[in-house]
């Protein structure tokens, strides 16, 4: 990589302040180095910036003005995690004529900022002295957010599999220690609390393997053929059989509806999250309205849209940019806070938009649009 050239061997070479946008040095590079989303300081063959890039001003807080023409070494005072100079310990223009590079690391700008740097020595011989210093600059900020939400995903996990797992534990160890005592009524609760703890870790597994896939962009989408009015009513009947009153829940379908291909497992999970928070954070009647609308994605005209309302107290307006994002919870009543997120994913794979705002009865309303996705043999 060359960022530019001296006029004569052994010139210094000091570029005005100017010197990163100039469109000479643009051609050379091939683009303009301040469209670098990183940060970039380029040394000459005696240790003189000769490029400091508005990434580089932003991570460093200095000035490319003030940069330019100073040594690498005050232009970008780095340190080592023990306090150590690291120019002092790399030795760039010394050292081992064979090195290429200096692999990423933490290292400490002035203040005790952290900050993620990588060099690669340029040699105009394979074997000879370096002609440049090239240094990249990273922010650590985004990694520091994403170990943050790896910590609180695996307190998260770690509080919710505590709970279930002791009471499986607990009775287990009762029933086997004292069976003769209990009688089948007591032995038939026990075992029945062990059976819904033990679902309850399963489902918190899933809900981890579905944000695994859905971080890595492996979430697989099996599309069949879905009758989601059908789909609702089948969550509605099993709401009424655990207890709900039927006339809670308010079903209405626009017809004719567009044939709608689906993975119908995940398009369940979708339905059974956004029914069960309208019917546990909700009050009044949960209405689903299920229409044809425009298709989210480009070059399809029909898609089908699933509207979930309640009439409870809805979700207050300053919240409402993180309902979807990883631990946010509606209320105290229980719940990772994981849900919405993971509904958030499925329908984004498959070529969906999903939506919240405020129902025409005060409450939430969750609106999400599928393209239809029909095979190609049957367009």
């Amino acid at each position: 990589m060359s960022v530019g050239t001296s006029s004569a061997p052994g010139a210094r070479e000091v570029r005005r302040p100017s010197a990163s946008r100039s469109p000479g040095e643009s051609a050379e590079l091939g683009i303009n180095p301040d469209d670098l989303p990183d940060g970039l300081v380029v040394a000459d063959e005696h240790g003189h910036v000769i490029c400091f890039n508005a990434a580089a001003e932003r991570i460093t807080a200095v000035a490319a003005a003030d940069a330019l023409g100073q040594r690498l070494e005050k232009a970008l005072p780095l340190e080592d995690l023990e306090g150590r100079r690291w120019w002092q310990l790399t030795d760039p223009y010394g050292g081992l004529a064979i090195r290429r590079r200096q692999p990423e690391r933490n290292l400490l700008l002035p203040g005790g900022r952290e900050v993620l740097v990588s060099v690669r020595y340029v040699r105009s011989e394979p074997t000879g002295p370096v002609c440049r210093v090239v240094v990249s600059l990273r922010d650590t900020e985004a990694r520091r957010r994403t170990e943050r939400s790896h910590a609180e995903l695996i307190a998260t996990v770690a509080h919710e599999l505590r709970s279930p797992l002791t009471s499986v534990k607990g009775f287990t160890a009762t029933l086997l220690a004292k069976w003769e005592r209990f009688t089948d009524d007591q032995k038939r609760l026990m075992l029945e609390t062990v059976d819904a703890d033990a679902d309850r870790v399963t489902r918190l597994i899933a809900e981890l393997l579905d944000i695994s896939r859905i971080d890595s962009g492996r979430l697989e989408v099996r599309r069949q053929p879905v009758d989601i009015g059908a789909a609702v009513g089948r969550h509605i009947q099993a709401y009424v059989a655990a207890g709900q009153v039927a006339d809670r829940f308010l079903l209405r379908i626009e017809q004719p509806l567009p044939a709608l291909w689906a993975d119908p497992d995940k398009i369940d999970q979708v339905l059974s999250n956004l029914i069960e928070n309208a019917v546990r954070h909700g009050d009044g009647t949960v209405t689903i309205d299920i229409t044809a609308t425009a298709s989210p994605r480009e070059g399809e005209e029909t898609g089908t849209s699933v509207t979930v309302s309640d009439e409870g107290p809805g979700i207050p307006e300053e919240s409402m940019n993180r309902v979807f994002t990883r631990f946010w919870r509606g209320s105290k009543r229980g719940g990772t806070g994981l849900g919405l997120y993971i509904v958030k994913g499925i329908v984004e794979a498959h070529g969906g938009t999903i939506t919240v705002g405020r129902a025409p009865g005060g409450g939430a309303q969750f609106r999400f649009t599928l393209p239809v996705a029909a095979p190609a043999y049957l367009t």
